[in-house]
């Protein structure tokens, strides 16, 4: 899972500097709302809710605010009307690129995405033209001191899908969007709390990008996609060279 870990450190700096706008906050209630809509109100009946709302609160968000939200989505408070569009399209390289969206208004939503595949070297592509190549998990990534021993005897009972080492030494407990929340409490009871947690599309194999300018590209679509109002969240399947990881995060000042 080496492209996951790189990837993961390049959308940590994103949301890093989105929060910084304020602008994550507006992601978060939106899908806290959707989520309460499609799954309920009760976030340990639905694991994406449980999902949305630990990254809420991780993000600092009041849990009056977070009440607010699900209430909407729920049928409690005010009325809602956004509809998940998930966009599929092609980066320069041919990298894959899911855009998932929550939109009042498909028309200038596809219109906007459209856009920015086109300024960047990408383009839209049609629906299937890559959803196949990700699929939906949980994923929760613990601190360094935790072994794979450690985990493996925290979530044996929660069965999850799978125990990774990270390039980084770092563990990531892989599990179904079901189980999310059972190997979640598992862990809290063994007292290891995640460094992250998210219930999210994940791509099943990776692309190597190993060419500055190439991956400089891809990171100002990237960016151009998340910064639509309309944009939840973008997920690719590039695969950044440790030589390009470290000139990025230099550039970035990590």
């Amino acid at each position: 899972m080496a492209g996951h870990s790189k990837w993961a450190n390049i959308k940590h700096r994103k949301a890093a500097q989105d929060a910084k706008r304020g602008k994550v906050f507006t992601k978060l209630i939106r899908e806290l709302t959707v989520a309460a809509r499609q799954g309920g109100g009760e976030p340990a009946d639905n694991p994406r809710l449980r999902a949305a709302v630990d990254k809420a609160l991780a993000s600092n968000m009041t849990k009056e605010t977070i009440q607010r939200a699900i209430d909407r989505g729920a049928g409690t408070g005010d009325d809602v009307d956004m509809d998940e569009v998930v966009y599929e399209g092609y980066g320069p390289d041919g990298v894959a690129i899911l855009v998932e969206t929550m939109t009042d208004n498909r028309n200038r939503t596809v219109s906007e995405v459209r856009h920015a595949f086109s300024k960047h070297g990408g383009n839209l592509g049609t629906s299937g033209s890559v959803a196949f190549m990700f699929h939906r998990q949980g994923r929760l990534t613990l601190p360094a001191e935790i072994s794979e021993e450690d985990a493996m005897e925290a979530t044996l009972e929660a069965e999850p899908e799978n125990i990774e080492i990270l390039e980084d030494g770092r563990i990531e407990v892989v599990t179904t969007v079901e189980g999310f929340g059972a190997v979640k409490d598992a862990l809290n009871v063994a007292g290891i709390i995640p460094e992250a947690s998210e219930v999210g599309l994940f791509p099943e194999t990776y692309t190597l990008i190993d060419d500055r300018e190439l991956s400089q590209r891809l990171i100002a679509l990237v960016d151009h996609l998340d910064d639509l109002d309309d944009v939840q969240n973008v997920v690719t399947n590039a695969d950044f060279s440790d030589a390009i990881v470290e000139t990025m995060n230099s550039e970035a000042g990590a």
